[in-house]
């Protein structure tokens, strides 16, 4: 039996957590898995696993020839599906990290229609408000929307986008006129606590210089969706995504304020670890998003 299978059965049996959910995976026995990974232990003369009746765990040699064996084994399959990838069908699973404010928006449409269009992939999306580390939890990538900053990984840029301070016509009746953000220091204000700095929001003056308001509120919310509800109660200002807030702005619900002062540099960018051969799935999902928001423009 060579290495490679054993490899393999080890690796299925710590992510499936336990060798009867991974028989179940696999479609392979239990007593074949526990074979393969005794003789893996075997041959590099290590414990990788500590198996009893009720508790399942890696030792620390076992952590150690996971993290290395997993990185191996995906680059032996992304070579082969570089070799495949113009006579054979995108296969396989895609496992995608993305921010719940994107998959709960009508963006969020791009991953299923990847997934309608492509089968025979595995679309495995998680959606988490945290930047995850994709090479220690084992992601594919990951969507992030953000102002970029170097992270040591790949990004490509999918889409601009832009953030909008809203409210209602009787917000700003009642408080304005409002003609400047350091105004918002006596207005209330809706604080989304997935964004940075939280109660202190940053602009842009004319001038390029950069500029810190202090907003406090009567609600704060790790959510975008349940910002813009609070908004449109007319429960004060917020900073809210245009892909989530345009439909309210457009109708005339929601008024924009500050617009001169808005800062411009965010985007919605898939972000990759770097590797010597990309995945033929992680390549043409991302070229498939890309292709998806120009379409949508």
């Amino acid at each position: 039996m060579d290495t490679l299978t054993r490899m393999r059965a080890f690796i299925d049996v710590v992510e499936a957590e336990g060798f009867s959910a991974a028989a179940r995976r696999t479609g392979r026995s239990k007593a074949l898995l526990s074979k393969y990974v005794r003789e893996l232990e075997d041959d590099l003369g290590a414990l990788l696993l500590n198996r009893t009746t009720r508790q399942f765990s890696l030792t620390e040699a076992g952590h150690t020839y996971y993290r290395s064996a997993s990185d191996i084994l995906k680059e032996i399959d992304n070579l082969a599906d570089l070799v495949r990838e113009g006579n054979a069908d995108l296969k396989g699973r895609l496992r995608v990290s993305v921010p719940r404010t994107f998959i709960d928006a009508d963006v969020g449409q791009s991953l299923i229609d990847f997934a309608k269009g492509h089968p025979d992939v595995q679309l495995e999306i998680v959606a988490d408000d945290r930047f995850v580390d994709l090479i220690e939890e084992n992601f594919d990538l990951a969507i992030r929307i953000t102002r970029l900053e170097d992270s040591g990984m790949i990004a490509k840029k999918l889409n601009d986008f832009r953030v909008h301070a809203v409210a209602t016509a009787d917000i700003v009746a009642q408080y304005g006129p409002l003609e400047h953000p350091q105004q918002l220091s006596n207005v209330p204000f809706i604080i989304d606590t997935n964004t940075r700095g939280h109660n202190n929001i940053r602009f842009v003056e004319k001038d390029g210089s950069t500029l810190s308001v202090g907003v406090s509120g009567p609600i704060e919310v790790n959510s975008p969706q349940a910002t813009l509800r609070a908004a449109r109660a007319g429960l004060g200002v917020a900073i809210i995504p245009d892909f989530i807030a345009n439909a309210y702005i457009q109708s005339g619900e929601l008024v924009t304020l500050f617009d001169d002062y808005i800062i411009k540099d965010r985007g919605i960018y898939a972000v990759y670890p770097h590797r010597r051969y990309l995945p033929a799935k992680v390549r043409s999902f991302v070229d498939y998003l890309a292709n998806w928001f120009r379409q949508a423009r």
